[in-house]
Protein backbone atom coordinates (compact mmCIF):
# COMPACT_ATOMS: atom_id res chain seq x y z
CA UNK A 1 0.00 0.00 0.00
CA UNK A 2 0.97 3.41 -0.94
CA UNK A 3 2.42 5.53 1.91
CA UNK A 4 0.63 7.97 3.91
CA UNK A 5 2.15 11.73 3.93
CA UNK A 6 0.53 12.76 6.64
CA UNK A 7 2.14 12.19 10.30
CA UNK A 8 5.25 11.54 8.31
CA UNK A 9 8.40 13.18 9.99
CA UNK A 10 10.74 14.71 7.60
CA UNK A 11 14.03 16.27 7.03
CA UNK A 12 14.95 18.06 4.36
CA UNK A 13 18.48 19.84 3.59
CA UNK A 14 18.92 22.67 1.71
CA UNK A 15 15.35 23.71 2.78
CA UNK A 16 15.46 27.28 1.75
CA UNK A 17 15.60 28.09 -1.48
CA UNK A 18 14.57 25.34 -5.19
CA UNK A 19 13.99 21.80 -4.86
CA UNK A 20 13.91 21.81 -1.09
CA UNK A 21 12.14 24.43 -0.65
CA UNK A 22 9.00 23.08 -3.08
CA UNK A 23 10.12 19.42 -1.22
CA UNK A 24 8.82 21.33 2.09
CA UNK A 25 6.18 23.03 0.67
CA UNK A 26 4.71 20.10 -0.67
CA UNK A 27 5.24 17.40 2.11
CA UNK A 28 3.92 20.41 4.56
CA UNK A 29 0.96 21.03 2.98
CA UNK A 30 -0.40 17.30 3.23
CA UNK A 31 0.19 17.07 6.87
CA UNK A 32 3.74 16.07 7.83
CA UNK A 33 6.28 17.18 9.81
CA UNK A 34 9.26 18.84 8.51
CA UNK A 35 12.43 20.60 9.61
CA UNK A 36 14.06 22.07 7.70
CA UNK A 37 18.02 22.69 7.32
CA UNK A 38 19.64 25.53 5.45
CA UNK A 39 22.83 27.81 6.59
CA UNK A 40 20.36 30.65 5.16
CA UNK A 41 18.28 29.98 8.26
CA UNK A 42 16.31 33.05 7.90
CA UNK A 43 14.94 32.33 4.28
CA UNK A 44 13.73 29.00 5.87
CA UNK A 45 12.13 30.15 8.80
CA UNK A 46 10.38 32.56 5.84
CA UNK A 47 9.62 29.44 4.30
CA UNK A 48 8.48 27.57 7.59
CA UNK A 49 6.56 30.20 8.69
CA UNK A 50 3.40 29.75 6.92
CA UNK A 51 3.00 25.92 8.35
CA UNK A 52 2.96 26.75 12.29
CA UNK A 53 4.74 24.43 14.96
CA UNK A 54 4.77 21.26 12.13
CA UNK A 55 7.42 23.57 10.63
CA UNK A 56 10.70 24.26 12.25
CA UNK A 57 13.95 25.59 10.38
CA UNK A 58 17.28 25.55 12.35
CA UNK A 59 20.84 26.17 11.00
CA UNK A 60 23.10 23.26 8.97
CA UNK A 61 26.25 22.77 7.83
CA UNK A 62 25.74 19.85 5.98
CA UNK A 63 29.49 19.24 5.53
CA UNK A 64 30.24 19.22 9.60
CA UNK A 65 29.09 16.25 11.68
CA UNK A 66 28.69 18.15 14.59
CA UNK A 67 26.55 21.19 13.02
CA UNK A 68 24.45 17.80 12.23
CA UNK A 69 24.04 17.43 16.14
CA UNK A 70 23.39 20.27 16.86
CA UNK A 71 20.71 20.48 14.13
CA UNK A 72 18.87 17.24 15.08
CA UNK A 73 18.77 18.48 18.69
CA UNK A 74 17.20 21.61 17.58
CA UNK A 75 14.53 20.26 15.79
CA UNK A 76 14.19 17.10 18.00
CA UNK A 77 10.56 18.38 18.75
CA UNK A 78 9.13 17.29 15.50
CA UNK A 79 10.98 13.66 15.69
CA UNK A 80 11.43 10.54 15.44
CA UNK A 81 12.25 11.14 11.99
CA UNK A 82 10.49 9.07 9.03
CA UNK A 83 12.21 10.29 6.01
CA UNK A 84 16.02 12.43 5.79
CA UNK A 85 15.76 13.84 2.10
CA UNK A 86 19.54 14.73 0.77
CA UNK A 87 19.07 17.70 -1.08
CA UNK A 88 21.38 20.59 -0.47
CA UNK A 89 23.67 20.83 -3.21
CA UNK A 90 25.94 23.61 -5.11
CA UNK A 91 26.55 23.81 -8.92
CA UNK A 92 29.92 26.28 -9.62
CA UNK A 93 30.74 25.75 -13.53
CA UNK A 94 33.54 26.44 -15.65
CA UNK A 95 36.75 24.73 -16.79
CA UNK A 96 38.11 21.87 -14.27
CA UNK A 97 41.65 23.38 -15.33
CA UNK A 98 40.87 26.80 -14.25
CA UNK A 99 38.63 25.87 -11.11
CA UNK A 100 40.03 26.86 -7.79
CA UNK A 101 41.01 24.15 -5.17
CA UNK A 102 38.49 25.29 -2.51
CA UNK A 103 35.58 25.36 -5.03
CA UNK A 104 36.07 21.95 -6.05
CA UNK A 105 36.24 20.88 -2.01
CA UNK A 106 33.25 22.65 -1.61
CA UNK A 107 31.54 20.95 -3.80
CA UNK A 108 32.32 17.32 -2.85
CA UNK A 109 31.92 18.40 0.93
CA UNK A 110 28.44 19.25 0.25
CA UNK A 111 27.44 17.46 -2.41
CA UNK A 112 28.47 14.20 -1.49
CA UNK A 113 29.67 14.44 2.35
CA UNK A 114 26.93 16.44 2.93
CA UNK A 115 24.97 13.09 2.00
CA UNK A 116 27.09 11.05 3.59
CA UNK A 117 27.22 13.14 6.93
CA UNK A 118 23.10 13.21 6.98
CA UNK A 119 22.91 9.54 5.90
CA UNK A 120 25.03 8.68 9.32
CA UNK A 121 23.23 11.65 11.62
CA UNK A 122 19.20 10.40 10.87
CA UNK A 123 19.43 6.41 9.90
CA UNK A 124 20.70 5.14 12.87
CA UNK A 125 17.06 6.00 14.54
CA UNK A 126 15.80 4.83 11.76
CA UNK A 127 17.81 1.09 12.54
CA UNK A 128 16.86 0.98 16.41
CA UNK A 129 12.78 1.48 14.49
CA UNK A 130 13.34 -0.89 11.82
CA UNK A 131 12.00 1.30 9.57
CA UNK A 132 12.88 4.68 7.71
CA UNK A 133 13.52 5.99 4.04
CA UNK A 134 16.50 8.25 2.89
CA UNK A 135 16.08 10.30 -0.45
CA UNK A 136 18.82 11.15 -2.03
CA UNK A 137 18.81 14.14 -4.34
CA UNK A 138 21.27 13.96 -7.31
CA UNK A 139 21.70 14.71 -10.95
CA UNK A 140 21.30 13.60 -14.63
CA UNK A 141 24.86 14.44 -14.97
CA UNK A 142 25.53 11.54 -12.09
CA UNK A 143 24.70 9.28 -14.56
CA UNK A 144 25.95 11.42 -18.08
CA UNK A 145 28.86 13.62 -17.12
CA UNK A 146 29.04 16.89 -19.23
CA UNK A 147 31.88 19.06 -19.54
CA UNK A 148 32.76 22.24 -17.36
CA UNK A 149 30.74 20.69 -14.57
CA UNK A 150 33.64 17.74 -13.86
CA UNK A 151 33.61 18.33 -10.27
CA UNK A 152 29.87 18.69 -10.16
CA UNK A 153 29.46 15.52 -12.13
CA UNK A 154 32.05 13.55 -9.57
CA UNK A 155 30.23 14.40 -6.88
CA UNK A 156 26.73 13.36 -8.17
CA UNK A 157 28.54 10.06 -9.36
CA UNK A 158 29.92 9.53 -6.15
CA UNK A 159 26.25 10.16 -4.84
CA UNK A 160 24.29 7.47 -7.11
CA UNK A 161 27.17 5.30 -6.03
CA UNK A 162 26.60 5.96 -2.21
CA UNK A 163 22.93 5.44 -2.52
CA UNK A 164 23.15 2.25 -4.25
CA UNK A 165 25.70 0.57 -1.52
CA UNK A 166 23.73 2.30 0.77
CA UNK A 167 20.13 1.04 -0.26
CA UNK A 168 22.30 -2.64 -0.03
CA UNK A 169 23.36 -2.08 3.47
CA UNK A 170 20.33 -0.83 4.92
CA UNK A 171 17.51 -2.55 3.49
CA UNK A 172 17.54 -5.39 6.11
CA UNK A 173 17.22 -2.78 8.62
CA UNK A 174 13.55 -1.82 6.80
CA UNK A 175 15.14 1.41 5.34
CA UNK A 176 14.73 2.13 1.74
CA UNK A 177 17.01 4.73 -0.18
CA UNK A 178 16.13 6.30 -3.50
CA UNK A 179 18.55 8.16 -5.75
CA UNK A 180 16.51 10.75 -7.51
CA UNK A 181 18.19 12.11 -10.76
CA UNK A 182 16.67 15.42 -12.39
CA UNK A 183 17.98 17.17 -15.74
CA UNK A 184 18.18 20.56 -16.12
CA UNK A 185 15.56 22.49 -12.91
CA UNK A 186 14.61 26.09 -13.53
CA UNK A 187 16.06 26.75 -9.85
CA UNK A 188 18.83 29.40 -9.27
CA UNK A 189 21.18 27.04 -9.11
CA UNK A 190 21.00 25.99 -13.08
CA UNK A 191 20.53 29.55 -13.57
CA UNK A 192 21.58 29.95 -17.18
CA UNK A 193 21.92 26.72 -18.06
CA UNK A 194 20.63 25.89 -21.29
CA UNK A 195 18.34 22.65 -21.77
CA UNK A 196 19.17 20.07 -24.02
CA UNK A 197 17.45 19.85 -27.26
CA UNK A 198 14.39 18.52 -27.05
CA UNK A 199 14.40 18.19 -23.52
CA UNK A 200 12.02 20.99 -21.93
CA UNK A 201 13.53 22.26 -17.85
CA UNK A 202 11.24 21.07 -15.06
CA UNK A 203 10.31 22.59 -12.33
CA UNK A 204 11.43 22.74 -8.66
CA UNK A 205 7.92 20.94 -8.08
CA UNK A 206 8.18 18.66 -10.34
CA UNK A 207 11.16 17.39 -8.41
CA UNK A 208 9.25 17.53 -5.36
CA UNK A 209 6.30 16.16 -6.87
CA UNK A 210 8.58 12.61 -7.82
CA UNK A 211 10.21 12.94 -4.55
CA UNK A 212 7.01 12.93 -2.67
CA UNK A 213 5.99 9.64 -5.12
CA UNK A 214 9.56 8.16 -4.20
CA UNK A 215 8.26 8.15 -0.50
CA UNK A 216 4.76 7.16 -0.99
CA UNK A 217 6.05 4.52 -3.25
CA UNK A 218 9.77 3.59 -2.70
CA UNK A 219 11.65 2.53 -5.79
CA UNK A 220 15.64 2.62 -5.45
CA UNK A 221 16.30 5.43 -8.87
CA UNK A 222 13.70 8.01 -10.35
CA UNK A 223 14.40 10.77 -12.85
CA UNK A 224 12.81 14.30 -13.49
CA UNK A 225 11.52 14.11 -16.05
CA UNK A 226 10.93 10.40 -15.94
CA UNK A 227 10.73 9.27 -19.68
CA UNK A 228 14.44 10.41 -19.66
CA UNK A 229 15.57 7.29 -17.67
CA UNK A 230 14.90 5.31 -20.03
CA UNK A 231 16.40 7.05 -23.02
CA UNK A 232 20.12 7.19 -21.01
CA UNK A 233 19.66 3.82 -20.46
CA UNK A 234 18.93 2.69 -24.13
CA UNK A 235 21.74 5.04 -25.05
CA UNK A 236 24.25 3.75 -22.74
CA UNK A 237 23.98 0.13 -24.96
CA UNK A 238 24.95 2.13 -28.41
CA UNK A 239 28.83 2.38 -29.66
CA UNK A 240 30.74 5.13 -27.63
CA UNK A 241 30.94 7.28 -31.11
CA UNK A 242 27.32 6.82 -31.42
CA UNK A 243 26.72 8.35 -28.53
CA UNK A 244 28.77 11.26 -29.00
CA UNK A 245 27.37 11.59 -32.24
CA UNK A 246 23.87 12.07 -30.03
CA UNK A 247 25.51 14.02 -27.67
CA UNK A 248 26.77 16.43 -30.07
CA UNK A 249 23.63 16.91 -32.12
CA UNK A 250 21.23 17.32 -28.62
CA UNK A 251 23.85 19.50 -27.51
CA UNK A 252 23.30 17.49 -24.27
CA UNK A 253 27.50 17.31 -24.17
CA UNK A 254 27.92 21.39 -24.01
CA UNK A 255 24.47 22.50 -22.11
CA UNK A 256 26.99 23.67 -19.07
CA UNK A 257 29.40 25.26 -21.29
CA UNK A 258 26.89 27.07 -22.87
CA UNK A 259 25.70 28.98 -18.77
CA UNK A 260 25.15 32.20 -19.35
CA UNK A 261 27.85 33.61 -17.34
CA UNK A 262 26.17 37.21 -16.83
CA UNK A 263 22.68 34.96 -16.15
CA UNK A 264 24.55 32.96 -13.43
CA UNK A 265 26.66 35.60 -11.73
CA UNK A 266 24.73 35.80 -8.38
CA UNK A 267 23.94 32.26 -7.85
CA UNK A 268 28.17 31.89 -8.85
CA UNK A 269 29.28 34.16 -6.23
CA UNK A 270 26.99 32.80 -3.55
CA UNK A 271 27.90 29.40 -3.73
CA UNK A 272 31.72 30.11 -4.12
CA UNK A 273 31.42 32.13 -1.04
CA UNK A 274 30.94 28.29 0.64
CA UNK A 275 34.50 27.34 -0.26
CA UNK A 276 35.96 30.35 2.06
CA UNK A 277 38.00 33.18 1.64
CA UNK A 278 40.42 31.65 -0.34
CA UNK A 279 39.06 31.43 -3.52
Amino acid sequence: MPREISGLSVVVTGGARGIGKATVERFARQGAKVAIGDRDVELAELVASPFGDRVKAAPLDVTDPESWRAFLDAVSVLGPFDVLVNNAGIMPLGSVLKEPDGVAKAIVDVNLHGVINGTKAVAPGMVDRGRGHIVNVASAVGRLAVADGATYSASKFATVGFSEATRSELRPHGIDVTVVLPTVVQTELAAGVPAAKGVKPVTADDVAKVIEQAVRSPKAEMWVPRWSQGLVKVTSLLPRRVQDAMAKMTQADSVLAQADPAARAAYEERARRSAGPQV
